[in-house]
């Protein structure tokens, strides 16, 4: 039985991302992701205004009349959601943490999926894969990958994309989009996994982060965990010269992870969990749409 507090804030998110995939998504979607490709469907009689590069030569020879070949686009997709909830994504200094966003994305690109007849599926990871949701249609199953991801709880902290990446390769036999929503933290150990994702399916990364993980407001004394080893720490948030070096050591990491996706030709977007999503992510697909 699932509480009533829960199936409210699902359908929330139902309603606020349905009323964007209407009014903003509506062909966004559909121009950015073209299918596999275009499937042979009739041979028929010229007609004025067809284009001549695809007349049929043998059948035009033997009726003398001219006929054209006409192909459909194979429009059906399978759409993945690789979502990251490890410690790291618990966190969040306004009203919500990159793990509630990434629910709200998830409902956003599943609600645009199978509005255009595409399938969706869920793996939620950490140091391991906690939850996989094999790609279905219909409205009861995104509602079900939305209930995960907002709701999952995670049994580890750590973070594996290798792992992730692992069990997707074995999982799906077919060229598929994946969306990968993490903070891609930490860099280490990120290429490999991420070129073999890239190399086999059709990846987008969504990276998810806070502006308090970028700079350090003066507070005094402050214990820090570190989310995914548990690491306990005292800092002076009052030194001025620690709040230099703590932005500059970010703003090293973030170019580090900005590098590695455009070294490896990897679409992205950044997603910040106090600004609207909606921008970042229209952005990415018109600047799929022009490259199409």
């Amino acid at each position: 039985m699932i509480p009533n507090e829960i199936l409210k804030k699902v359908r929330r998110i139902e309603i606020i991302t349905h009323r964007l995939v209407n009014d903003i998504m509506a062909g966004s979607y559909h121009s950015t992701f073209k299918g596999r490709g275009m499937e042979f469907e009739e041979v028929r009689e010229y007609m004025a205004g067809d284009d001549v590069r695809a007349i049929d030569w043998n059948v035009t020879a033997r009726s003398s009349v001219p006929h054209i070949k006409t192909f459909r686009e194979e429009r059906e997709l399978t759409v993945m959601l690789m979502v990251d909830l490890s410690g790291s994504t618990d966190f969040g200094s306004g009203e919500h943490t990159k793990g509630e966003v990434a629910a709200e994305i998830c409902a956003l690109l599943a609600f645009s999926a199978i509005k255009n007849n595409d399938r969706v599926g869920l793996l939620i990871f950490t140091d391991r894969v906690e939850k996989f949701i094999p790609p279905k249609k219909g409205k009861n199953h995104v509602l079900r990958v939305v209930r995960e991801v907002l709701y999952h709880k995670p049994a580890h902290k750590g973070t594996s994309v290798s792992t992730a990446v692992e069990h997707i390769l074995r999982v799906l036999k077919r060229k598929s989009v994946v969306f990968v929503l993490s903070d891609f933290l930490p860099v280490k150990g990120l290429r490999k996994p991420l070129a073999v994702l890239n190399g086999r399916h059709d990846m987008i990364a969504l990276r998810l982060r806070d502006p308090r993980e970028m700079e350090l407001p003066p507070m005094g004394l402050v214990q820090f965990q570190d989310p995914e080893t548990g690491e306990l720490v005292f800092v002076d948030t009052f030194n001025d010269h620690f709040r230099r070096e703590f932005r500059r050591q970010m703003l090293e990491i973030d170019n580090e992870v900005v590098t590695l996706f455009k070294q490896m030709k990897i679409d992205w977007a950044e997603i910040d969990t106090e600004r609207s999503y909606m921008e970042p992510i229209v952005q990415l697909f018109r600047r799929r749409a022009l490259r199409n």
